[in-house]
């Protein structure tokens, strides 16, 4: 459970760490056994509540139209996607409770599946009326730093009409595939590298946030992920 209390003035954040492991321990024993873990309604209530109201809140500029690619290779294409992206850092009380959760999660999933996960980086998406991301992956074999993505969705009262689901391809035919309804405090968890997916176009306002664990790739003339 997060707690947030006052001390001097300034907002403490607690978290419970026992009342995660059920939940990290259904993660990590999908992702061992299938490669992916798709949890409804499954991410603290407290938590996710902080984090709809934040994203409520945030004034519209603060979300960039989304490009594909890292580095010099990153690049605006609005034939792949149209949705929009936020950064969290931990500069406010909810991106720290969130940055708290996500490295626990971290901390846990290395213990049970040695995964070897360095680092964490997300961002808040909106997805308008109309608004999509094709058929993509979130990383190549061996091209890179990306382990495992992680989605949450913040769509209170989402319904089947209302679109915007994720496709999960897992097999080579399309009847393998999964279809993730954005339902509010749902979360998926998938290994990066094995599953392409795409966003289906969204009826209406479409909120969550996507994440990728990483790993240290750093080499003599480059660090990755940067400090």
């Amino acid at each position: 459970m997060i707690r947030l209390m006052k001390r001097s003035n300034k907002i403490v954040i607690e978290i419970g760490e026992s009342d995660n492991v059920p939940l990290f321990e259904t993660i990590a024993q999908n992702i061992f056994n299938k490669g992916y873990s798709i949890l409804p309604d499954a991410l603290p209530s407290n938590l996710v509540n902080m984090l709809w109201n934040h994203v409520q809140e945030m004034p519209s500029f603060k979300f960039k139209k989304a490009g594909v690619g890292r580095n010099e290779d990153h690049v605006m294409n609005n034939v792949v996607r149209s949705d929009e992206v936020c950064w969290i850092n931990d500069e406010t009380e909810v991106g720290e409770a969130w940055q708290h959760w996500t490295g626990s999660l971290q901390t846990f999933l290395n213990s049970r599946l040695f995964l070897g996960l360095f680092s964490f980086e997300s961002h808040f998406s909106h997805y308008g009326q109309g608004d999509y991301y094709k058929l993509h992956q979130d990383a190549f074999k061996g091209e890179a730093n990306r382990i495992l993505s992680l989605i949450v969705y913040l769509n209170p009262d989402w319904l089947p009409e209302d679109g915007g689901e994720l496709v999960l391809y897992t097999g080579e035919h399309e009847q393998e595939a999964i279809k993730v309804i954005p339902k509010f405090g749902t979360i998926v968890v998938f290994l990066s590298e094995e599953f392409p997916h795409e966003v289906l176009p969204a009826n209406r306002d479409r909120f969550s946030i996507a994440g990728w664990f990483r790993v240290n790739s750093s080499n003599t003339d480059r660090i990755d992920p940067p400090i």
